[in-house]
């Protein structure tokens, strides 16, 4: 088949759903079809640096993905993602459809403006649609009463997990099939022989919880010893919380990456001893979470609800949300047992590889995609 995936958010900065489009790609075409992405790109420049404080990707997008215009930043559900909303955008995701003529056309967060809903009001093939959000969603409340009607033109619906339902029949009531987020498992993952190390994978938000580790990192470093890696956060809002708790990057074993590559996070991810996610909220899957598994590093990890559907007692130690003591100790009864620590890593990446590989979902996919079409 040839199939187009539209994505509401800008390839230039990295975030969930566009490494989740990125990797669905790559998984279809292995499975022999033709598959390009439709979504935004900020081209680096002084312009790009103007409107958006984060770092994002160099360079012109891979000849895959159709660029339909600039993002903006628009608060949404405790994050702030870079969505398309130029008036153009609607005219150049129009004349892509006509022009690509899609056997089908696979949608991430399709309720969103403005390239899902121009593509659901123009599109006239079959169409999925992936639902990725959770929490109470307060803008759908617009959204339902001026193009909520177009969601009855999805043929199928996805959540990716069962929170992410919730929140979506909430608003849009009908049937949902629930396929995880897929994951990138390396080839090969060795739980044994890592740096003293853990890793944060993260943007600078609230709700990932940053600024919890931080705050616990003085105990966590003088029980531990470890040395703690920071990556996706944007370095100079990082540094400056770092001033503001009195910690040193250098003193205190902090090194603030920011924005890396994602053969560079399997690097960092495949050298650490665990994943310590400390998020409060909003997260309706674990992805970071996976990805840490996917290369035999266990997890410590916020007891919340989109982390206890990953979650498991061999693979994980969870602890509760914003308690700093709680987080230091599970970080310290992590790496106080080796053995423990190595035999849950390599428990993580068969976790990973039994129910989370792109290979297998591409797979569930193309069945939703037989049903849509028929």
């Amino acid at each position: 088949m040839k199939i187009g995936i539209v994505v509401p958010y800008s390839w230039s900065f990295w975030g969930a759903v566009v490494e989740h489009a990125e990797l669905q790609s790559e998984a279809l075409r292995r499975r022999g079809h033709d598959v390009y992405t439709i979504m935004g790109n900020d081209p680096p420049g002084q312009f790009t640096r103007t409107l958006h404080p984060r770092h994002g990707r160099d360079g012109p997008p891979p000849p895959d993905v159709i660029p339909i215009g600039r993002s903006v930043i628009v608060p949404a559900n405790g994050t702030l993602p870079n969505i398309i909303l130029s008036p153009r955008s609607f005219f150049r995701i129009r004349d892509a459809l006509e022009r690509e003529r899609f056997d089908l056309v696979h949608l991430h967060e399709p309720m969103t403006p403005t390239p899902c809903i121009a593509t659901l009001a123009t599109y006239t093939g079959p169409m999925v649609g992936t639902f990725h959000a959770s929490g109470d969603l307060g803008w759908m409340r617009i959204a339902q009463h001026v193009w909520g009607f177009l969601a009855e033109r999805l043929d199928r619906r996805i959540a990716v997990s069962d929170m992410a339902r919730v929140s979506a029949q909430r608003w849009l009531p009908g049937e949902y099939d629930i396929v995880p987020n897929g994951v990138l498992i390396p080839p090969a993952a060795d739980a044994g022989g890592r740096t003293h190390r853990i890793v944060f994978a993260g943007r600078h938000e609230q709700r990932k919880g940053l600024h919890v580790l931080l705050s616990a990192w003085p105990e966590i470093r003088r029980r531990t010893g470890a040395d703690l890696h920071v990556i996706g956060a944007d370095p100079l809002r990082v540094r400056l919380l770092l001033r503001r708790l009195r910690l040193s990057e250098e003193a205190d074993g902090i090194s603030v990456l920011g924005f890396i590559s994602q053969e560079r996070l399997t690097e960092e991810l495949l050298a650490a001893k665990a994943l310590v996610a400390p998020s409060l909220g909003g997260e309706s899957f674990g992805m970071v979470l996976t990805r840490a598994l996917a290369c035999a590093t266990p997890v410590v990890a916020s007891d919340i609800a989109g982390y206890r559907d990953v979650m498991t007692p061999d693979t994980s130690v969870p602890f509760p949300p914003g308690d700093e003591k709680a987080l230091a100790a599970a970080v310290e009864d992590m790496l106080a047992d080796e053995p423990r620590r190595a035999a849950m890593g390599a428990a993580g990446r068969v976790l990973a590889q039994q129910r989370y590989s792109w290979d297998e979902i591409a797979a569930r996919l193309e069945s939703i995609y037989e049903s849509a079409a028929a």
